[in-house]
């Protein structure tokens, strides 16, 4: 993800800031590019959680996403690379001859998820096809897109056209596809996760909780996380929700004209990072919170369990 500053006229400004945040500082690395649980830094090493792994990116390829211990990446032809973050197993390469959107690996199974939303797993032993599934080409997208998730004899495909798709890795057959939500533009997947055994998936104005019944709320949606038991959204119109994974509203506060970067549960706090040089810490129930000020720069953001990295610095919640 990339922000820069905004040309609107109206900023978040808090009548109430606690106090300066003093947990922060410089990294010796600078971020050039995100992706689904890894950064990409600008001497082409990368940063997992918070610690730098040198595994060099190819000059002409994107960076994909980290899984099951392989950075993956992939140039715009479709050559798609997997390498071991620690140097343990040899490099392996995929010729799939079409622009690869996002990617995950699960013990012999590479789930692919392509930029024309055609959805495909293959061998890792011998690189052969084992499914493939065509989905409707989506017209523009959400940066953040969500890798092929991993759940038993299950694959789960966020998909690009606000679809999720759940396919059986035994019999290599689709079983059911749920729609998140029917927006023309930008309805990509941009996050999912099991919480209390239900499929909680949202894209940027909808959030879905599917188990026995199909459940949907509306919300025009900048950032999503949970703690394993709730779900915390950030709105384009400030505010900050907490839902159940019934999606019903445990709490929601607004702060006019907020723009939020990033949100991080850590312990028992809800951190949330705005725009204009703030950071809001919250008891999870949302019910009590303090505002500091913090220099936020222009940049790439990635967000690992306890940092706000944005640019060559990083902001800590600890």
């Amino acid at each position: 993800m990339v922000f820069s500053g905004c040309s609107s006229k109206e900023h978040f400004k808090p009548k109430n800031v606690t106090a300066d945040w003093n947990h922060y500082g410089n990294n010796d690395y600078k971020l050039v590019g995100v992706a689904s649980k890894i950064a990409l830094l600008e001497d082409n090493k990368v940063l997992v959680g918070s610690k730098v792994f040198d595994v060099k990116i190819a000059q002409d390829s994107k960076l994909l996403g980290y899984s099951d211990g392989w950075v993956i990446s992939a140039n715009i032809d479709g050559k798609l690379t997997l390498q071991s973050l620690n140097n343990t197993k040899p490099e392996k390469h995929f010729n799939l001859k079409r622009t690869v959107a996002v990617a995950s690996v699960k013990d012999d199974i590479l789930a692919v998820l392509f930029a024309n939303n055609k959805m495909a797993l293959y061998s890792m032993t011998d690189k052969t096809l084992l499914l493939k599934e065509q989905g409707d080409a989506p017209l523009v997208v959400n940066s953040k897109i969500v890798a092929p998730y991993f759940k038993n004899d299950l694959v789960i495909f966020s998909t690009l056209d606000g679809k999720v798709v759940l396919i059986n890795t035994k019999t290599k057959k689709k079983l059911r596809t749920v729609i998140v939500s029917s927006a023309d533009n930008f309805n990509n997947v941009i996050y999912f996760n099991f919480l209390d055994n239900k499929i909680i998936a949202s894209t940027g104005d909808k959030v879905l909780s599917l188990s026995s019944k199909e459940l949907r709320v509306k919300y025009d949606i900048r950032n999503v996380v949970d703690d394993g038991e709730n779900i915390y959204l950030s709105t384009k119109q400030g505010e900050i929700v907490s839902l159940t994974p019934d999606l019903q509203q445990n709490k929601k506060v607004k702060f006019p004209f907020a723009h939020f970067l990033g949100l991080i549960v850590n312990n028992d706090k809800l951190y949330a990072l705005e725009k204009e040089g703030y950071i809001i810490e919250f008891t999870k129930d949302l019910q009590k919170y303090n505002i500091y000020e913090v220099d936020v720069e222009d940049g790439y953001i990635f967000v690992d369990a306890k940092k706000f990295h944005i640019n060559d610095e990083y902001i800590s919640v600890e």
